[in-house]
């Protein structure tokens, strides 16, 4: 090691630094950086009315974030001036899912996509929907005789319970809604993390670097003098794995409540209050209760509603009629950012 010991004391840092000593300080700083960026499971609301915009609020569209991932859920009109608004990482989002083709959830993908390549974009994007969004997409290419600089791959989703996106962190799995069109919502599940070594049963054993993968991975440790330890005493549970479920458009229906079951936040539609239960019927959408119950019934950690109709200037009142169902609700608005698990 090079320096000056005496200057090295000044600052209270040992000079002769044991083997194990540096496996505590590496594992220390793993652990810290780990529940550093573990917090990092967030969703930003650029988007939260149904059918059309309204003075003060967008349609559909959420920035959902894992660690150094951006996920673009819909992308309504004014979505790429939301992200703009709000100072979100627009050209680090690598992978876009629609739900279905009504207007007020893709109509701003079109002029994102444009910008992309005015940008100069140059990573391959990812695209995930029902059928016929690559159909449009390409007529408005060729109707502007526009050819993008970068690449865009095009996944059709046709059914639910479908993996289609995954990492060594993440996945998404494709929710089959009710609704007039094609619709699926999508569930982010967080994958299970190995558990963390105990400090102190490193020091307390002698356990030698090599052997702490084995460990973590569940393996007992025997030292030299051939005493086995349990692998219980020589592990910090990881924490819990967290999810989130995006639920737009539907009537109310339970076909994914086995999915969505426990999920740490669900976002889901409420277009309507109780007392037009009736047209939330006749257009496939649900109230404020129904969503509430799906919450309930699925016993889902935290709601956040969001979808509203044009026609509602007090959004207090869905917060109440929900509560009155699920306590533990929340309404999207925009600029808001929600961090998934945070509240359960």
């Amino acid at each position: 090691m090079h320096g000056n010991p005496a200057k090295l004391e000044k600052l209270s840092i040992p000079w002769h630094i044991s083997a194990n000593n540096i496996i505590f300080l590496i594992f220390e700083c793993n652990r810290i950086f780990y529940l550093f960026m573990r917090k990092l499971f967030q969703t930003h609301i650029l988007g939260c009315s149904a059918a059309t915009p309204t003075s003060l609020r967008h349609t559909t569209a959420q920035l959902l974030q894992y660690h150094n991932k951006n996920f673009l859920l819909d992308c309504a009109e004014g979505a790429q001036k939301q992200l703009r608004r709000l100072r979100l990482p627009m050209m680090k989002i690598d992978h876009i899912f629609i739900s279905h083709l009504h207007g007020d959830h893709y109509l701003g993908l079109p002029g994102l996509l444009f910008s992309y390549h005015l940008l100069g974009r140059d990573r391959k994007l990812h695209i995930y929907s029902p059928p016929g969004l690559q159909e449009i997409i390409e007529l408005q290419f060729k109707a502007s005789k526009h050819v993008p600089a970068y690449i865009i791959e095009f996944h059709e989703i046709t059914e639910g319970k479908q993996i289609i996106y995954e990492d060594k962190h993440l996945s998404v799995e494709t929710m089959e809604m009710w609704h007039r069109l094609p619709t699926f919502g999508y569930l982010f599940r967080e994958k299970p993390a190995l558990p963390n070594m105990s400090k102190e049963a490193i020091a307390l054993y002698d356990i030698p670097v090599e052997q702490i993968n084995n460990i973590k991975a569940g393996k007992d440790f025997t030292t030299p003098q051939g005493e086995v330890i349990p692998n219980e005493k020589l592990i910090t549970p990881a924490p819990l794995p967290r999810s989130f479920a995006f639920c737009s458009d539907t009537g109310y229906t339970e076909q994914y409540l086995e999915q969505i079951s426990g999920v740490d936040l669900l976002y889901h539609e409420a277009t309507f209050l109780q007392d037009k239960a009736a047209i939330a019927r006749e257009k496939t959408h649900c109230t404020t209760f129904e969503a509430a119950t799906i919450a309930a019934k699925a016993q889902v950690k935290q709601l956040m509603l969001g979808h509203y109709s044009a026609r509602y200037d007090d959004m207090a009142l869905f917060e109440k009629e929900a509560r009155s169902v699920f306590p533990n609700t929340l309404l999207a608005q925009e600029g808001m950012k929600i961090v998934v698990g945070e509240d359960s």
